[in-house]
């Protein structure tokens, strides 16, 4: 399971985004940079008309009306093309890093896997890849530049109307925008964060259940459970729903704020700019101008204010993912050990606890090329927990895991899967051909070796009678197929990559009679040129092997 880690603030997740843009910031420069030109276009608009009255009150300006006019005009125009780069920019950028941080979520996935996602939702995680990832677009698309030129304007509207018109005048706006602009989003932040933080949550959890019951809809329904799902469904559903409301309430109150202040201020200055015109401290003209600058630059920093309202959601979801990203494997891969090629295994004194739970203990054990070595015990007994840890899919606590006289943490993971294959008792099928589900085993195996260890696992036959043969398609979820055929797919597959060890576990828990007795004549056929380690319950398994061990409470011992 993931480990829980102390909840970073908004301010660390930013930055840590950030970070993740990488070589792609120029793409934000270029955003910012359209985006302050296009807002001082758009407020280049009213200004302009407005030094045009001025001007017509006996304002000296060296511009004629003809002028003005135009770069009226061409403010307008300018506006609409500067918006257009912006937009692009931002969602160029957001669109790009939302695929780059798919992918680190495969790859950080692909290490995690599978020791600490064995007990993962597998609804959350699609969560993550989807809701979570496409929340994040509200940050890059729509916060980081939005920020910056939000600071860029206001700094550059303080400097127009101080130096033009009257710095009181700048006071005002000054106090306007930082109001807007910075005290009510630190304060509804503060009060949105939580309401956030549990939307994601429970969309999470909604997500992971109701796949759940989506993926066991034949067990439901063979259990009449179907009305006790339903009312679950529903209840996570209303809780969902609340958490929504929730959230909108906080975030309309939130804007209506931010609107009462914009109005309060204009207000505020207009009277500014009356009062300082009827002192004689000001000309009409530019208490006119002025006023128009100030009216007109309340979009950048309203802009800033409405951000908390998606960014509750956005810093949750980001959370999560920088949690998943910096979590650290149960086992980290070794890149810089030594390779191999299997000729023998050994297994010395080996302990190992799961969550302060002793599983094994004190476990010796051996196999060579050329043998198959049975391991017996009743369930939960820790046989499957052996076979991973001979994966290093957990590092063990103390002995020693031997490949050729090389303790397994000094060998290359890459060199570890390349002699060490593992059927489980369950096999994932993908939602592909029966080929392509085949073909990730061996990815360049041609057809011939395909039907060869299809034949080998006892379920060539089978495929050969559905309706496309190897083209056909498994299903979505696999649930096309029995879980006898999904578990000798799964042999298929461990034939078919042909590595030196083959660890399987309970082969043929899920096939009859028959078909156990063709599957373990070619695991004995096998055994010429590899190493098999067999688990299972059943003694007509276990006739095959040449060592058998049980395992019970955690102790081994050798019974043959």
């Amino acid at each position: 399971m993931l480990e829980k880690k102390e909840r970073r603030g908004g301010v660390s997740i930013m930055a840590r985004l950030i970070v993740l843009a990488g070589s792609l910031a120029w793409v934000i420069l270029l955003a910012v940079i359209g985006g302050v030109l296009g807002f001082l276009c758009a407020i280049g608009v009213p200004v302009f008309g407005s030094l045009g009255i001025a001007k017509l009150l006996g304002e000296p300006l060296p511009l004629t009306y003809g002028q003005l006019m135009v770069l009226t005009v061409g403010c307008g125009v300018l506006r609409g093309v500067l918006r257009l780069g912006e937009q692009y920019s931002n969602h160029y950028i957001a669109f790009k890093l939302l695929a780059v941080l798919r992918d680190k979520i495969f790859r950080a996935l692909r290490i995690l896997c599978p020791a600490k996602l064995e007990s993962k939702q597998k609804g959350a995680i699609i969560a993550m890849l989807t809701a979570d990832i496409e929340t994040l677009e509200v940050f890059y698309a729509h916060t980081v530049s939005p920020v910056c030129i939000a600071v860029l304007v206001s700094l550059s509207m303080l400097l127009f109307v101080g130096l033009y018109s009257s710095w009181y005048l700048a006071l005002a706006a000054f106090i306007g925008y930082l109001v807007i602009g910075v005290a009510i989003p630190l304060v509804s932040s503060g009060k949105l964060r939580p309401s956030g933080v549990a939307y994601r949550r429970e969309f999470a959890s909604f997500n992971g259940y109701f796949l759940d019951s989506v993926k066991g809809v034949k067990d439901i329904v063979l259990n009449n459970a179907g009305p006790a799902r339903a009312g679950e469904v529903e209840v996570r559903s209303e809780r969902l729903q609340e958490q929504t409301a929730l959230s909108k309430h906080a975030s309309a109150l939130a804007a209506g704020t931010t609107e009462l202040c914009v109005s309060v201020f204009i207000m505020i200055s207009l009277f500014a700019g009356i009062g300082l015109y009827s002192a004689g401290m000001l000309t009409a003209g530019r208490m006119i101008a002025g006023v128009a600058a100030i009216f007109s630059s309340f979009g950048p920093v309203i802009a800033v204010s409405a951000l908390p309202g998606n960014l509750t959601q956005t810093f949750a979801s980001g959370d999560r993912i920088l949690d998943l990203m910096e979590e650290k494997p149960a086992a980290e891969p070794v890149t810089d050990g030594r390779t191999f090629e299997f000729e023998s295994l050994e297994v010395r004194d080996l302990s190992f606890c799961y969550e302060e739970e002793e599983v094994l203990r004190h476990v010796s054990l051996t196999a060579r090329r050329g043998e198959i070595v049975g391991i017996v015990g009743p369930s939960g007994c820790g046989k499957s927990t052996l076979l991973k840890l001979l994966l290093r899919f957990w590092k063990k606590d103390s002995g020693e895991i031997l490949y050729n006289g090389t303790d397994i943490d000094r060998i290359n993971s890459e060199s570890l899967l390349d002699n060490v294959t593992m059927v489980s008792q369950s096999t994932y099928i993908f939602d592909e051909t029966i080929e392509q589900n085949l073909r990730m085993a061996k990815p360049n195996a041609s057809m011939e070796e395909i039907a060869r260890a299809c034949r080998k696992a006892s379920v060539h036959d089978f495929i050969m009678q559905l309706p496309e043969g190897y083209q056909t398609r498994a299903g979505a979820l696999g649930d096309n197929l029995s879980a006898g055929e999904k578990q000798r797919i799964g042999l298929a597959r461990a034939f078919l990559h042909d590595s030196p060890v083959i660890l399987l576990d309970e082969p043929t828990s899920n096939v009859d009679s028959i078909n156990e007795g063709i599957i373990l004549r070619s695991i004995r056929r096998e055994r010429q040129n590899k190493c098999i380690i067999l688990v299972s319950h059943r003694a007509s398994t276990m006739a095959i092997a040449d060592r058998v061990y049980a395992i019970d409470r955690g102790t081994i011992r050798k019974e043959r």
